[in-house]
């Protein structure tokens, strides 16, 4: 069983940033696929970026240029990067583990952009 910890969300400024930060509870971390989506009210949930295993990264087009995934196997840690905040960056957060046929996920963490 994987256990995944988001952090750092908040309330920001339109052109403002914040650092998320997804823990995991798992000695073979460096062997998942590290995912972060996001949910907005009263919309599905959408795919933001991706880790591989082997460092790979991508993004989805409306962050492309203004997020940048990362992560550190040392500390079991993924993060999101955002810069250039806008008003639709607001949602819940969330990252997923993906690896040896399973997936999960953490309970989310808000970020809300004002304008």
């Amino acid at each position: 069983q994987v256990q995944l910890v988001e952090s750092g969300g908040g309330l920001v400024q339109a052109g403002g940033s914040l650092r998320l930060s997804c823990a995991a509870s798992v000695r073979t971390f460096s062997s998942y696929s590290m995912t972060w989506y996001r949910q907005a009210p009263g919309k599905q949930r959408e795919f933001v970026a991706i880790i591989t295993s082997g460092g790979s990264t991508n993004y989805a087009d409306s962050v492309k240029g203004r997020f940048t995934i990362s992560r550190d196997n040392a500390k079991n840690t993924v993060y999101l990067q955002m810069n250039s905040l806008k008003p639709e960056d607001t949602a819940v957060y969330s990252c997923a583990a993906t690896g040896w046929g399973n997936q999960y996920w953490g309970q989310g963490t808000q970020v809300t952009v004002s304008s």
